[in-house]
């Protein structure tokens, strides 16, 4: 249990003085938008859109399979752009309530925020305006930097909503997951996309086929051989007929949709031949595990400003008790902005633990209870939650993100005895029982954490010893209990810091980096590199002085 007897004195947090400046077009216009890109999706080119392999003969794409229910995969999603001519619709899955993944080549070089649409929690194709899903617009896109439109490389991408969908998520595999990709193991594909080899007809109501995956040497030795780039990609299914008939395979249209192996997301829909068919071809998906360090950063990058870097939270002594926010601007930060009055608080840190995109605080005031403060969109407001009480004397309280490896962000504790504690979030602010980790954490005066580290797409923590100021990396697991972490790493000796932050990716590169002060006042910013080393962090850039007036960082 997070909490002691009630405490019925309790006094809440102040109300954040700040709103996030997240907008969208209103439904009207969403929904002109959604029927125009339509009209266009009704007649998809046949590659138009999508570009060719090296060879000039792969084109991004379900042929075959059988219709089924959004209820078995409430998770996917129908992205629209509609920008006249260039119009298309690829598919995608809810991987976070405003998260989508798909392809990059369905992102890169579109203005999604402006021309696109998203589609999710129905089965009919939004070509049919009585389709009764839910129509959201798109914030921020993001697609893999290495992305090439000639070999279709890092064909990945993310999508973030205006405004969090109700759709259930399905999560993505994991960067050592191997069995999902043993040949033979059983996937399924799900899409909208073409149904023929010989037409333009996409499927009205959503389509599954299961597939066979299959070695890395039987998708070399394919006629593309070349343009097969091992560990990127995968390639599923029996070779194609050369006919409709005894081929189940994706097509145009499906282009971003997911594979999926034992409820997670392995591929992503990326090519496949022309017209999908020919004898002896397979469908190939860019490989989920390998990109999980890439994605995960940009699923879980909620911050105050909304856009795609971890920004600061400063308090000042309790004499003034003032928080501010530091917007990031990569490498320095905008003025600073105030958020209120926090005097009564001893501890702020930096989270969302509802995974919907708009950063919370979780605050522990003197009187030992620890709140959760989160923005409400539906109503603009704030709003308050106390999740713990009598914890007064808990020496760490960290929120790094999803530990247990669930994707849903956690909450963990060092007790006054110095054993560590995980607390497994249920992504709405309230927690399964507690998992022990282990003992002796009281020898760490600093234990941070929020996000990656290592690059690995598990969340990681950074630990700094009393007695000898060394800074040690405990590389997360995505396991519970006292398996959750690896054994602790030296990574570097710290004796010229005396406050630390872990705020994130503050630079917006995808790797997790740190904040140190030191005594005098001078505050210096250790980008992450995603090395499980004492190469954890670059080279340090100095943000600025002054910084000793703030004796609580988030």
């Amino acid at each position: 249990m997070l909490m002691a007897p009630a405490n019925a004195a309790a006094v809440p947090p102040p109300k954040p003085t700040i709103k996030p400046a997240v907008t969208s077009p209103s439904q009207a216009e969403l929904e002109a938008r959604l029927e125009a890109a339509a009209r266009q999706a009704e007649e998809p080119s046949k590659g138009a859109k999508f570009s060719s392999g090296s060879s000039g003969s792969a084109d991004p794409k379900v042929i075959g399979g059988t219709e089924t229910s959004i209820s078995s995969a409430p998770w996917m999603a129908q992205l629209f752009y509609e920008d006249g001519e260039n119009s298309f619709f690829c598919g995608g899955a809810v991987i976070a309530p405003t998260k989508i993944l798909t392809a990059a080549h369905c992102v890169k070089g579109a203005d999604w925020k402006n021309k696109g649409v998203v589609v999710t929690g129905t089965e009919t194709l939004a070509t049919d305006a009585n389709h009764g899903g839910t129509v959201t617009g798109v914030w921020r896109q993001w697609n893999h930097p290495s992305y090439s439109d000639y070999t279709l490389d890092n064909d990945i991408a993310v999508l973030t909503l205006a405004y969090p969908v109700t759709a259930k998520p399905i999560n993505i595999t994991k960067s050592d997951d191997t069995t999902s990709y043993k040949p033979g193991t059983m996937a399924t594909v799900y899409g909208w996309g073409r149904t023929s080899s010989t037409s333009n007809d996409i499927s009205p109501t959503l389509k599954k086929a299961t597939l066979p995956v299959n070695s890395d040497a039987t998708c070399e030795d394919w006629q593309l051989g070349g343009e097969f780039i091992r560990n990127h990609m995968v390639c599923a299914g029996e070779p194609a007929s050369g006919q409709d008939e005894g081929t189940e395979t994706a097509c145009n249209g499906d282009s971003g949709g997911p594979l999926v192996v034992g409820g997670k997301i392995v591929g992503v829909v990326s090519w496949g031949v022309e017209n999908c068919v020919e004898e002896g071809a397979y469908s190939v998906y860019s490989k989920v595990s390998w990109y999980a360090g890439s994605v995960v950063p940009r699923v879980d990058d909620a911050n105050i400003t909304n856009d795609h870097r971890s920004d600061v939270l400063a308090r000042r002594s309790a004499s003034d008790g003032t928080l501010y926010y530091y917007a990031s601007k990569g490498t320095s930060f905008a003025g600073r902005v105030s958020v209120g009055n926090y005097s009564n608080a001893n501890v702020i840190l930096q989270t969302d633990l509802n995974r919907d995109d708009y950063e919370d605080m979780i605050i522990r005031t003197k009187s030992g209870d620890v709140w959760w403060s989160h923005y409400v969109p539906s109503t603009e407001e704030w709003a308050d939650t106390r999740i713990a009480s009598g914890w007064g004397s808990r020496k760490q309280i960290i929120v790094p993100g999803d530990v247990t490896g669930d994707a849903l962000p956690d909450l963990l504790s060092v007790d006054s005895a110095g054993v560590l504690w995980i607390y497994p979030g249920k992504g709405n602010g309230t927690f399964s029982p507690r998992i022990q980790v282990g003992s002796g954490w009281s020898q760490f005066n600093s234990v941070r954490g929020n996000g990656d580290f290592t690059g690995d797409g598990k969340t990681d923590l950074i630990a700094r010893k009393s007695s000898t100021s060394e800074m040690f990396l405990y590389k997360g697991t995505g396991k519970a209990g006292t398996g959750a972490f690896a054994a602790k790493v030296k990574v570097r000796t710290w004796s010229g810091y005396n406050a630390f932050d872990a705020a994130g990716d503050v630079t917006g590169d995808g790797k997790a980096d740190y904040l140190a002060r030191t005594p005098g006042g001078t505050l210096y910013l250790y980008p992450g590199t995603g090395k499980a080393t004492s190469e954890i962090f670059a080279t340090r850039i100095k943000i600025g002085t002054g910084w000793q007036q703030y004796n609580i960082f988030g």
